[in-house]
């Protein structure tokens, strides 16, 4: 009996194999969805670890590649923050130092001037909005992107006053 189109179903080796090949085949996946997908077709654990294995050493698995174009691609294409970016890393099954060190290629200094080019982008959408309801926005669509409130708070107000807008006032986010 055949599998799913191109799973020969005789040898679990092939089998789990030709799974891999396929999803590798239309976009980099890390070790952990792999053997995440061999699970869920039922792939014993011992050939499942002996494939990744294997493919880990021909190369085509590089968690460590795919962690940092991960980072790379969502924080200038998505404008993410270290820490959104290391949630979805850790979500995909890249091991904790992995992730470390790809969300380290983005300083601190990075990291804010994207947040401020966020801030910039989405200000002129909030013209017109009552000063509290365009913090509380704006300081929103940051840390929905996982930006840390005192950077949040610190960027919205400095673009605000840099418009002319009074923020003395302005209560901290999320307080009543």
């Amino acid at each position: 009996m055949a599998g799913r189109q191109g799973e020969p179903s005789a040898d679990p080796e092939e089998r789990a194999r030709a799974i891999c090949l396929r999803l590798l085949t239309g976009t980099p996946r890390t070790r952990g969805q792999l053997a995440d997908a061999l699970r869920k077709r039922e792939i014993p654990d011992d050939i499942a670890e002996s494939v990744l294995s294997r493919l880990e050493e021909v190369g085509l698995i590089d968690d460590a590649a795919f962690a940092d174009a991960w980072v790379e691609s969502r924080h200038h294409g998505r404008g993410l923050a270290r820490r959104a970016l290391a949630r979805e890393l850790r979500h995909k099954g890249v091991e904790t130092e992995l992730i470390g060190h790809a969300v380290e290629q983005l300083d601190q200094e990075q990291e804010e001037r994207t947040a401020r080019a966020l801030v910039e982008r989405k200000l002129r959408a909030t013209k017109g909005l009552e000063r509290d309801r365009r913090l509380r926005r704006l300081a929103g669509m940051l840390a929905r992107k996982g930006y840390p409130e005192g950077l949040a708070l610190r960027v919205v107000r400095e673009a605000l006053e840099a418009e002319g807008e009074d923020v003395e006032e302005y209560p901290l986010y999320g307080a009543d």
